[in-house]
């Protein structure tokens, strides 16, 4: 089963929460929390993402290497210019989804169209 949503004009965090819901299954009638459901889902339109350019200079995305001073601090915008909507969007639905051995068999089926 496809299931596409159309995120322009629409905000970030909303296209996020219905795209990681979906991957878990739960807009189908089989819902079980402990399998993959069988559900393509296509972000269509992510360039027409509204984002407010405060949201763009504030939201700051930290990494962390493991060594001593390797803290990597990026804002939304310098990340959009770097790695473009895909990313941003792929980054959002991931840490929605559950911590657990499903979650990058589930990101499988995500799909985002620029």
């Amino acid at each position: 089963m496809k299931y596409t949503i159309d995120a322009k004009g629409k905000k970030l965090g909303r296209v996020a929460s219905e795209a990681a819901s979906a991957l878990m299954g739960k807009k189908s009638v089989s819902f079980a929390k402990n399998a993959v459901a069988e559900i393509e889902v296509e972000i269509a339109n992510a360039a027409g993402t509204d984002i407010t350019a405060l949201k763009k200079s504030r939201d700051v995305y930290v990494t962390y290497t493991g060594h001593r001073g390797g803290i990597n601090r990026e804002t939304l915008g310098a990340l959009i210019e770097r790695r473009g909507m895909k990313e941003v969007y792929e980054r959002a639905v991931r840490r929605m989804l559950p911590d657990n051995k499903l979650r990058e068999r589930r990101m499988k089926n995500l799909t985002v169209k620029e």
